[in-house]
């Protein structure tokens, strides 16, 4: 069985059809359940990657190699997949290949949510984003460390330094994913991971199966990457923000010295990810190249994407 969490509630037919698949129902042919909406679609996506991490209480831990799953995840990931690579396609990166990826990430701009908590969002609003945020940072680094073992030497050495400060640097009570466990439960929110799945919407869910499918295949090693490049290179001041709104709105310091401890560890893993991680791998293996752009664009438009809906929903 898995870790405590149970399986989140179904938002259509092939979500609903999943999920009674995981508990043991008659197995359909996933032809005549096509998902009802994005909600639907992202969500059963987003079950059938969580069996590859810490799984379901409910759910035996076989049901990850089943080959019925398997066969309805590749079906979604596919058009999934060309999606972002079609949101992607005009984006090029020249040389030097790193510093025209910083550049790239740099140049984005877009939506700010933690300008938006720094300077007016409600506790209840903060409150809110928590939950959506934990879908995330209740799993943290793990996507990215199934990438590890799939990288030439030098990308992989700076890629295990970086997962090192990640996981606490060996210190279990340091583990970023523990820090915003604490601070959630501080705050009086459900700390275990996916407790508030089903109050995320299909753009966080979508989110975090670009981090799933992009750590979960090795021929995405470079999208893998390149993601990881533009977020920890966006990270530092966005978390500077979300600890000031945080404390402004009376919040738990525990949960706004999560974001502190990225201010500066992401400010280093930035140049770690996009010289050190991607700078080395698309210089020893130069066909990742366009794949580290689309992990790295892929990261920058679902935030965007993501921040866009958030702000327009509190604004309405």
């Amino acid at each position: 069985m898995g870790s405590g969490v149970l399986t989140p509630k179904a938002r259509g037919p092939l979500s609903a059809a999943v999920v009674d698949a995981l508990h043991g129902a008659a197995r359909p042919q996933w032809d005549d359940v096509p998902p009802a909406d994005e909600n639907d679609l992202q969500l059963s996506l987003w079950v059938l990657y969580e069996l590859s991490f810490r799984g379901f209480e409910d759910v035996d831990a076989a049901r990850e190699w089943d080959p019925h799953l398997l066969d309805l995840r590749g079906r979604l990931e596919g058009p999934l997949e060309q999606r972002w690579r079609q949101r992607a396609s005009a984006t090029e990166v020249g040389d030097p290949f790193p510093d025209e990826l910083m550049r790239l990430i740099e140049d984005h701009g877009g939506a700010s949510l933690a300008g938006f908590v720094r300077r007016e969002a409600t506790r209840d609003q903060v409150l809110e984003l928590m939950r959506w945020r934990s879908v995330y940072h209740l799993k943290e680094a793990d996507p990215t460390s199934f990438t590890l073992p799939r990288l030439p030497v030098r990308a992989q050495a700076a890629l295990a330094a970086l997962q090192y400060d990640e996981y606490g640097g060996g210190d279990p009570a340091r583990l970023h994913r523990h820090l915003f466990a604490c601070g959630m439960s501080d705050a009086g929110l459900r700390p275990d991971e996916g407790a508030y799945v089903d109050d995320a919407p299909a753009i966080v869910l979508e989110q975090n199966n670009a981090l799933s499918m992009f750590g979960l295949h090795r021929r995405l090693r470079g999208a893998s990457s390149g993601h990881l490049a533009a977020f920890e290179a966006t990270s530092s001041l966005p978390s500077r923000k979300m600890a000031g709104g945080i404390r402004r709105v009376g919040l738990p310091e525990s949960l706004a010295a999560y974001y502190d401890e990225h201010v500066e560890a992401d400010a280093v893993h930035e140049q770690l990810a996009v010289r050190l991680i991607c700078g080395t791998l698309v210089e020893d293996e130069p066909e990742t190249r366009a794949d580290v752009v689309l992990g790295a664009f892929t990261c920058l438009d679902l935030e965007n994407r993501f921040a866009t809906w958030a702000l327009d929903r509190w604004a309405a």
